[in-house]
């Protein structure tokens, strides 16, 4: 992050106090001991693990035996759910929980639900808050967990924990709240929530990631989660992570010390000499005055400049540090992205495929307009004024350019150089199209065109228009219009162009001349970044022998450029996607895994020698490759886009009524593309792609998940998917390569009906 950063998202991490990475210095250095072990080694790393124990039950204001220690909060969450499910599973299977929880708590009952348990998902009011009336109304004889969180992590409001233990008490319910969010920013003592189970994650608390804490109430028997040695008081087996244990004991420690007193834990109440909370040295201005204070202030200057705004959550009830806000109007991501030096988080996204609305705002009720631009700022430790009197400024003057552009010309254009166009928008390239699915439905409903000179038109899943002038003449026409999927204006006009012209090759069309399709915000990008777009797309154009001779342009909140391709092609010679016959070798000419990369580019991930290979697939025409297709009797082709590679081959064999075999290891992939999904960077689209597929492929035991969401990656600009008699897939290969195009030959169409084998051998 630069320097002037401005860090407003510690509900999504805190960051490590010095003072914690201190302490944990030794155990990485010195006492590297195994605290099982006897030596003068594991005794020293014992009697951390211990005393970290008491660090954290003391600010709990629990027993010492009552904590395990857990590789963090969803760990917690999973082990006291499941743990208590399977435990109790003879006495019932009914579980109440809330419609705001973690995922780490959904999921978890989500995945119960599948193996015969019953959930109750309770509503929340307009602010957020469980009715406790609700839980007890839901309780049936066979309820055996109720799951409330102490705290939410979106919009800060705190649940009636107390009432909620109480009715689970007078019906001997467990009760578990997942406290990952409150625990340092409010009290929070068992004694007072009356639970008996209670999650902990370190990150939130100012320790280290991948550690964290589960209270279990003397008494409360689950079912253990991980089997092994042990440890833990046989409750949670594997060597303890003693680095991290002494981290997350220091981080309670500071904070019982920084937040407002509690009462004191058992043992210290039961131990004569023992200091208790009362001999703290609390400054007069707690942690909590203060971050409510700047919280606040946050609140009341965004709100003198935008007085529209929408606070979610509750006014009062609400962690001190949490401010959620909404901005009507303004889509989430796309304000983030114009507040750069402002770090914080989004309540909804609006994805290619889907707008995704937290189902927090969702359970509350939050209007879509004002869920759509829902923001989450959380405040902390290490905040300061000066931060957030700079935040407000940055936030209302980002939020005012893209709300009332026209009232803010003065605002300085940004330096050309400096732009990353994918910070313009929410979509990439093709990623955006309309879900399969959906699109299937609408076209259904369009009425089928009579006209018998009409060859090609919305009845099948071709991205061309095709119609007859005469019996050897005939007009090819598509369009393609797509948001950017480079940064460089320049790339993304022709890598635009390369798209809209592939789909003419694809139908062995040969294009004429085009038209440009221009939305462009030029209230907030300069005109020079258009000219550049445009300057791309032309010589793409150029190159492949035609002219860009008219187009249309409207002024819109981001950037979107895309042309009308009209091409010539003969009526008798029209290569379709639905003429693949079984048997047909499948010959791919581009490797896939664009839409990966580009998705990595718009998170800053990429390096800058992937993304000059992703812009040459991208950019580099299918031409030549349309022209060596034609010397050959090919019987079907379309391009690789939106649908990905299994999208678009299920339209080739739904269109033919035939099936398909396809080699997963023999399609290329992009450099860097396995690593990218491993680590969870997926683009909008895919995984409605693999829901488009789900009932049209089957899958070789052995093919792993990762590579199904490579296959299903929506793409932008990719090879052709060529079907050719099988005896002349050799040659058909050999002369794509002496042209210089990477074609492989990655399976065969057969005669299964519509159904997609995919084999990895």
């Amino acid at each position: 992050m630069p320097e002037d950063s401005i860090y407003l998202d510690y509900n999504a991490t805190t960051p490590v106090d010095p003072r914690v990475a201190e302490a944990m210095q030794p155990f990485i250095r010195e006492s590297y001991g195994n605290p099982s072990s006897i030596h003068s080694f594991g005794v020293t790393a014992r009697i951390a693990v211990e005393n970290a124990r008491k660090q954290v039950a003391d600010l709990l204001g629990c027993f010492p035996d009552e904590i395990i220690f857990t590789s963090g909060g969803t760990e917690s969450n999973n082990y006291a759910i499941k743990g208590a499910a399977f435990a109790n599973v003879s006495r019932g299977k009914h579980i109440i929980t809330s419609s705001i929880e973690h995922p780490s708590v959904t999921e978890v009952c989500k995945y119960l639900e599948t193996i015969g348990f019953s959930i109750t998902w309770l509503p929340v009011n307009e602010f957020c808050q469980v009715d406790p009336a609700d839980v007890e109304k839901n309780i049936t004889p066979s309820t055996i967990l109720i799951s409330v969180m102490h705290a939410n992590n979106e919009t800060g409001t705190i649940q009636p924990i107390s009432a909620i233990s109480g009715i689970a008490k007078k019906y001997g319910i467990v009760f578990h709240t997942d406290a990952a969010q409150s625990c340092g920013k409010i009290p929070v003592n068992i004694k007072d929530l009356g639970c008996d189970l209670l999650s902990v994650a370190g990150h939130k608390l100012y320790a280290p990631k991948g550690i964290g804490a589960l209270y279990i109430r003397r008494g409360v028997v689950l079912e253990k989660l991980i089997h092994g040695a042990d440890h833990e008081q046989n409750k949670r087996a594997g060597t303890e992570n003693v680095i991290e244990i002494v981290g997350l004991g220091k981080a309670a420690e500071i904070s019982r010390q920084f937040a407002i007193p509690g009462s004191q834990s058992p043992a210290e109440s039961r131990q004569p000499g023992v200091i208790g909370h009362q001999s703290l040295v609390i400054d007069k201005e707690s942690t909590i005055t203060r971050q409510s204070e700047l919280r606040d202030l946050l609140h009341d200057g965004i709100k003198s400049e935008i007085p529209e705004i929408r606070l979610n959550g509750h006014i009062k009830e609400r962690l001190p540090n949490t401010l959620n806000i909404s901005f009507p109007g303004i889509e989430a991501n796309r304000l983030l992205d114009e507040m750069k030096e402002v770090a914080a988080s989004a309540g909804a996204a609006c994805h290619s495929d889907r707008t995704d609305i937290s189902p927090v705002l969702s359970a509350m009720g939050v209007p879509v307009k004002y869920a759509m631009g829902s923001i989450r700022f959380s405040v902390g430790r290490f905040t300061t004024g000066e931060e957030i009197q700079r935040a407000t400024g940055i936030i209302t003057s980002a939020a005012k350019r893209l709300s009332y552009p026209d009232r803010h010309m003065t605002i300085p254009a940004p330096v050309l150089s400096g732009i990353r166009l994918t910070q313009y928008t929410h979509g990439l390239g093709c990623a955006c199209k309309i879900r399969p699915r959906l699109l299937e439905s609408i076209l259904k409903e369009i009425p089928l065109c009579n006209d018998p000179d009409v060859l090609v038109d919305q009845q099948t899943s071709d991205d061309a228009a095709v119609y007859r002038i005469n019996e050897t003449t005939g007009i090819v026409q598509t369009i393609d219009f797509i948001p950017p999927v480079v940064d460089d204006p320049y790339a993304y006009g022709a890598i635009s162009a390369a798209n809209a012209l592939s789909d003419v090759y694809a139908m062995g069309g040969k294009p004429l001349f085009a038209l440009s399709i221009v939305a462009f915000p030029d209230k907030l990008l300069p005109i020079e970044v258009l000219m550049q777009i445009i300057k791309g797309a032309t010589d793409k154009a150029k190159e492949a022998g035609i002219s860009i001779i008219g187009g249309h342009t409207i002024e819109d909140t981001e950037p979107k450029f895309g042309l009308v391709v009209t091409g010539k092609i003969d009526p008798k010679r029209i290569i379709r996607n639905s003429g693949a016959v079984p048997g047909d070798a499948v010959i791919l000419t581009k490797p896939i895994g664009t839409g990966i990369l580009a998705t990595a580019l718009k998170r800053g991930l990429l390096t800058t020698e992937s993304e000059k290979e992703i812009t040459r697939v991208m950019s580099s025409l299918n031409r030549k490759a349309s022209e060596i297709m034609l010397e050959f009797p090919v019987n079907a082709c379309t391009d690789i886009t939106g649908f990905g590679l299994l999208g678009h081959l299920s339209e080739m064999t739904t269109g033919a009524n035939i099936g398909a075999v396809i080699h997963a290891m023999k399609v290329p992939v992009l450099p860097g593309v396995w690593e990218l999904v491993t680590a969870n960077v997926i683009p909008g689209g895919t995984k409605n792609n693999l829901d488009f597929i789900s009932g049209r492929t089957t899958w070789n035991s052995s093919v792993p998940e990762l590579l199904k969401i490579i296959l299903a990656d929506a793409q932008t600009s990719g090879g052709l998917l060529i079907a050719v008699p099988d005896k002349y897939k050799g040659n058909l290969v050999d002369k794509l390569h002496h042209s210089g195009i990477d074609a492989s030959m990655i399976g065969n169409f057969t005669d299964e009906h519509k159904k997609i084998h995919v084999k990895y051998i």
